[in-house]
């Protein structure tokens, strides 16, 4: 098992503190720059965003790599890039420069 981790991210309060402050809602037009930059990263419903960023800023490979090869966490495609623009879409995002990871709303169980 790797050891390159010093702390676990989960139990960095300050920094999950400080992403969970500047996680918000945004608009995908107000996205659209970064996209073309290849700067924007989607992350699965099933994942929790915070938790994705926090791990993000500790460069925690082993998670990132996994989440990546079960396909819930990906750069934004041109597909959902144009569903997104087609409706504007609000979406929740939170900055882990130099990305923008972003997460559709979950949607309620009826």
């Amino acid at each position: 098992m790797s050891n390159e981790l010093k702390t676990d991210p989960l139990k960095d309060s300050e920094l999950h503190d400080k992403i969970n402050r500047e996680t918000a809602r945004i608009h995908w037009s107000e996205l659209e720059r970064h996209f073309a930059q290849g700067a924007v990263v989607w992350v699965s419903e099933e994942l929790d965003l915070v938790e994705v960023a926090l791990r993000i800023a500790h460069d925690d490979k082993d998670h990132i790599t996994r989440w990546m090869n079960e396909g819930k966490v990906a750069k934004v495609s041109d597909v959902q890039a144009q569903t997104w623009q087609a409706t504007d879409a609000q979406l929740w995002a939170s900055v882990v420069s130099p990305f923008v990871l972003v997460q559709p709303e979950k949607r309620a169980l009826h």
